[in-house]
């Protein structure tokens, strides 16, 4: 199966900085997205140290016995692990963190999702837009068991509030799931700057209008901005042709 890809982050119009991160892997192999928190050289610094762990962790064990979700989930805990100990070495900084989605494609058969925090993962599969990752919020968890409906969602004053992120000792594992993918899907990996913004029928119309990544990015970040850009932006489209 062949992949294309296409990265892309923005500002947005309010902040003078840019706590997202992203990386997407040369041979397509496995893409990040990272939304950091913690103040401005902080927020950047933990999305900067997790996508450079969890590159490097996976590229040098990229052809070890380590089993696939063994190997995904370690390379976030070493994230983790990595975030915290710049946190000891710069006290400054010892309220970073960052949120991660991360897909790999290391076994073409049983391609993986991993994710912690707020960063999404959304299947376009025409015409249908799904969102894959849960959120780990307050908010997606009231929403989850009825305490609070989708509208009430969008707007409330603890949708920010994260349950899990990078970063934390007591951090309470990272999601792993498996993808099921066929030729012709897209997925969207981004961070809540996007989907603050755009609804999940916004996005699939975005979509939807062009089969270029380049234009579907762009578009996206555009409309986001459009809407407000209260926050960093940052996609990454991975098309499975």
């Amino acid at each position: 199966m062949k992949i294309n890809y296409i990265g892309a982050s923005d500002p947005g119009l309010i902040r003078f900085s840019n706590q997202d991160a992203y990386y997407t892997d040369p041979e397509g192999r496995f893409f990040v997205v990272a939304d950091g928190m913690g103040g401005h050289a902080g927020g950047e610094e933990a999305s900067r140290i997790a996508t450079q762990e969890i590159q490097a962790y996976l590229v040098a064990n990229w052809d070890s016995q380590i089993h696939s979700e063994k190997l995904l989930e370690e390379a976030l805990l070493q994230a983790n692990e990595a975030i915290i100990r710049d946190q000891q070495s710069h006290p400054e900084r010892a309220d970073m963190g960052t949120t991660a989605v991360v897909i790999l494609l290391r076994d073409p058969d049983s391609p993986l999702c991993a994710h912690v925090g707020d960063s999404r993962l959304y299947r376009w599969r025409e015409p249908k837009l799904e969102q894959i990752t849960e959120d780990h919020t307050w908010v997606a968890r009231a929403l989850k068991v009825g305490d609070i409906s989708p509208d009430e969602a969008r707007i409330h004053p603890f949708r920010h509030v994260l349950s899990r992120c990078l970063g934390r000792e007591d951090l309470q594992g990272v999601d792993i799931q498996p993808l099921s993918l066929k030729p012709g899907d897209r997925l969207l990996l981004c961070s809540d700057g996007l989907t603050e913004e755009l609804v999940d029928e916004k996005i699939a119309s975005y979509l939807q209008e062009t089969s270029m990544l380049d234009k579907a990015a762009f578009a996206l970040i555009e409309g986001a901005k459009e809407q407000g850009g209260h926050d960093n932006i940052t996609v990454v489209l991975v098309a499975l042709d």
